[in-house]
């Protein structure tokens, strides 16, 4: 709907978006009074401008970076207070008038889209006008076209409803009930200083050279610069590169290290190892909080190179827990390897032990990708297969048959698909569907089936029965469609809180030996004998000391 001038319509009560648009290359500034019964402000926070973008009661709010040519109010009637009557709309410019400008249009927006528009006519030279305005009527409201302007520019338009200004000689108005000059708005535009850039990586809290252009360097913090300056010492080979002292000549040739940093040194060390230690036992490596201790590393302009050389026993520890977590239930997921991978890298772990480790993780992930039916494809040439069947597993095996006389061995090929457990050997031959297959364990270096058919399981010998036995495992359970959902636990599974506890109590040692390589959850009662998955049934043993009491029992 477009208005002329002195026009009014109904308007819906609802979020409204006032636009005041033009030509010409002009600034102008929109504002809104909210006005009472007595059509004045109740007090100054009732005009919404450049230097108070908001009204206190969110009805009214000024858009601060506009689209060009244009400014923006919005405006929410629902949330306009009942002591409010009228809401005026107005503007002003600092350089010409109204009449330099071409164009001026004022358009109201509702959810739909434009509900009202309205073209003024080409104004007189005034630098401050009221273009229109919302008031109440039954119980609803209305938009009213004014485009009237002030020959006093904004100063008067605003005092004109009640806005204490400054006068013309620059007075403050006279309060009538205390007889004291009144606070009057500041127009004058707020200069706020703009923060200083943030350094390349905003992310990471160190020293940077301080933005103010000094040759001194300033702390970022992550977020924000903060007050915390240093002046680096210049670079000499005979000065302490931390606080810039002579070093003292060895005898033979060189430099003695700095004696009062390294002392600061050595003690921030000693309590931040018992910090790191506390954020190893919970968070871990990469969060918030490990980023903090090394934030703490570097306030104190120590090299990272000290702090991985204190903390390289704790990142061994930390790996090998890392370790023992992942395998106390048997599977190694990809979270718990890269978690692995990280901690390596962060506290720089190298060396057999480091490696022996990994492979282990790596082969753990392998097995268990292999358990949970993450299956490889084989190819198979001249063997029949059915319609839709897939080979997983093709390699040489020696079928071991319990007879009365002893057992009998078969060499042959071992395949498994998804339909069904192939043994091709030597003028022999066997094939049981996963449907009669119960389960599939290592039990003496072989792989047993159990099964339900009438010749009941098969034994296999294989080069590498872990991998053989974790690949039909998985051709099982996609068989059976029993494929854990992805976050579902495995019923042997162990929750992360016991493990803690179990880690805790046990000081991350075997408690048989003591050593704190290699080590395993070990159920103390068996879960094929009933016992419980809990910490009180759970103990750490080293893979040597688990191994021997497995041939005890």
């Amino acid at each position: 709907m477009r208005l002329s001038r002195g026009a009014n319509a109904p308007i819906p009560t609802s979020l409204l978006a006032v636009v005041v648009s033009w030509h010409s290359a002009h600034a102008v500034d929109a504002h809104a009074l909210l006005l009472d019964s007595t059509d004045a402000v109740r007090t100054d926070r009732d005009l919404v401008f450049y230097n108070a973008p908001r009204h206190i009661s969110q009805a009214v709010t000024l858009d601060q970076e506009p689209a060009p040519r244009t400014a923006r109010l919005s405006v929410s009637l629902p949330r306009t207070e009942a002591a409010i009557h009228r809401i005026v709309l107005a503007g002003s410019v600092d350089e010409g008038t109204f009449a330099d400008l071409t164009g001026l249009t004022l358009t109201v927006h509702d959810a739909d889209g434009p509900a009202l528009v309205f073209e003024m006519p080409a104004p007189d030279p005034v630098a401050a006008m009221m273009f229109g305005e919302f008031y109440r009527r039954d119980e609803g409201w209305r938009f009213r076209a004014v485009a009237q302007g002030w020959d006093t520019g904004l100063c008067g338009l605003i005092a004109e409803f009640g806005v204490d200004t400054v006068d013309s000689r620059g007075r403050a108005p006279v309060d009538a009930t205390t007889n004291r000059p009144a606070r009057p708005v500041d127009l004058s535009r707020r200069v706020i200083d703009a923060p200083p850039p943030p350094p390349p990586n905003p992310e990471r809290a160190d020293w940077h050279p301080d933005p103010e252009g000094s040759a001194r360097l300033r702390w970022w913090d992550g977020e924000q610069w903060t007050g915390d300056t240093h002046t680096p010492p210049p670079l000499d080979p005979q000065r302490c590169a931390r606080c810039g002292v002579p070093l003292r000549r060895k005898l033979f040739g060189g430099t003695a290290p700095c004696g009062r940093c390294a002392e600061q040194t050595e003690e921030f060390l000693t309590h931040w190892q018992t910090r790191a230690r506390r954020v190893l036992a919970g968070p871990g490596v990469g969060g918030p909080e490990w980023a903090d201790l090394w934030a703490a590393l570097r306030y104190q302009r120590i090299t990272e190179g000290h702090g991985r050389a204190a903390l390289r026993d704790l990142g061994l520890d930390h790996a090998e827990r890392l370790v023992a977590f992942a395998f106390a239930d048997g599977q190694v997921e990809q979270h718990e390897l890269d978690a692995f991978e990280l901690a390596a890298a962060e506290f720089d772990l190298r060396g057999p032990l480091v490696e022996d480790l990994r492979r282990r993780m790596q082969r753990g992930h392998t097995l268990s990708r292999l358990r949970s039916g993450d299956l490889p494809t084989v190819r198979t040439p001249g063997l029949h297969l059915d319609s839709e069947e897939r080979v997983h597993l093709d390699i040489p095996a020696v079928h071991v048959r319990q007879l009365a006389r002893g057992p009998k061995t078969t060499a042959g090929r071992l395949l498994a698909s998804n339909k069904k457990l192939r043994f091709v050997g030597t003028g022999a031959g066997t094939e049981m569907p996963w449907s009669r297959v119960v389960s599939v364990h290592v039990a003496n270096d072989a792989v047993v089936l159990d099964a339900t058919s009438a010749r009941g399981g098969a034994t296999f010998e294989v080069d590498d029965p872990d991998y053989v036995a974790a690949a039909l495992e998985g051709a099982l359970r996609v068989a059976k469609r029993l494929v854990l959902a992805p976050g579902r636990l495995d019923t042997r599974s162990i929750p992360q809180e016991v493990k803690a506890e179990v880690w805790q109590r046990d000081g991350g040692r075997c408690v048989e030996c003591g050593n704190g390589h290699y080590l395993e959850f070990d159920h103390i009662i068996p879960l094929s004998r009933g016992g419980a998955t809990s910490a009180s049934n759970l103990q750490i043993l080293c893979r040597s000391c688990n191994r021997s009491k497995g041939v005890r029992i």
